[in-house]
């Protein structure tokens, strides 16, 4: 069985209490929850997430059946502002002690770029940039450790973390349990190896199946000419077949959530009913 979940962001602009039960009645049983980008009227500095917020969130979401997957916190472990990397740390800390108390399946975040636009630079291929984010990375895993929570990175292609290769090496040089992967195909695609990448995602089964511990869905369109040529959109709706992804669910990943992402309050339920087909005929 496969838990699928929705990105809350990507549902309807309501308050919470009125959108977690459109979000159950669309048939999802799980979600992504990022506070900044979903509670707009709350502060979600670290000082802000208390106990009391966390308490009150996780009432809300039991009493829909909507179990949290991930805690979103998406922040640049590789931000040269020590300004930034300061605020940045409290605020992982704070997301990893909130997660905690939430009971939620982990905290997830991507890998980051060595500059402050968090965009695509020839540095985030790097061996340099890699060591940095390991090092990096170290003091937010023992936070995780500390408070029993997981922390799952999620590869990019754009990303210092780009491919199943340094994600492994990664896993490997932390060597923490706690650390784990946010396992999205698309999201490690980019216009040098979409045409390849069952080949890709083949690979990233084999060196990282054992640590994944959640999976994002999505989709994808060529663009070219625009922006990275590749364009992401709801699941079922582009060019992935996902027939060897959930093979690899239905055999090594019982119960594991799954949340959708790039959907619209319009196709959250077509994309969730694709997701659910091609589970069922893996």
């Amino acid at each position: 069985m496969i838990q699928l979940g929705l990105r809350l962001h990507d549902a309807e602009k309501l308050p919470l209490e009125k959108l977690l039960p459109v979000v159950r009645e669309k048939g999802y049983t799980c979600s992504h929850l990022a506070l900044s980008k979903l509670m707009k009227d709350v502060p979600c500095t670290a000082s802000a997430l208390t106990p009391g917020y966390a308490i009150y969130l996780k009432k809300a979401f039991a009493e829909n059946g909507i179990d949290i997957a991930v805690l979103g916190n998406y922040l640049n472990l590789l931000n040269p502002s020590e300004a930034y990397l300061k605020d940045a740390y409290e605020k992982y800390y704070a997301h990893i002690r909130f997660a905690s108390l939430l009971g939620c399946g982990m905290v997830g975040t991507e890998t980051g770029a060595p500059n402050e636009a968090y965009k695509f630079c020839p540095e985030c291929r790097d061996e340099k940039t890699l060591s940095l984010f390991i090092e990096r990375l170290k003091p937010v895993v023992r936070c995780a450790e500390q408070y029993g929570v997981t922390f799952a990175i999620e590869p990019v292609a754009r990303h210092s973390v780009y491919d199943p290769v340094s994600c492994r090496r990664v896993l490997d040089e932390i060597g923490s349990h706690n650390l784990k992967v946010l396992f999205d195909p698309v999201n490690m695609l980019d216009l040098d190896n979409v045409d390849r990448r069952e080949e890709l995602f083949a690979q990233a089964i084999e060196l990282l199946g054992p640590d994944i511990a959640m999976i994002h869905l999505k989709d994808f369109v060529r663009t070219p000419g625009e922006g990275y040529g590749l364009k992401s959109v709801g699941a079922g709706t582009g060019e992935m077949d996902y027939s060897g992804v959930m093979k690899f669910v239905k055999t090594e990943k019982p119960y594991i959530f799954a949340t959708l992402e790039n959907t619209t309050p319009e196709n959250a339920v077509f994309c969730r009913q694709a997701m659910q087909d091609a589970y069922d005929r893996a």
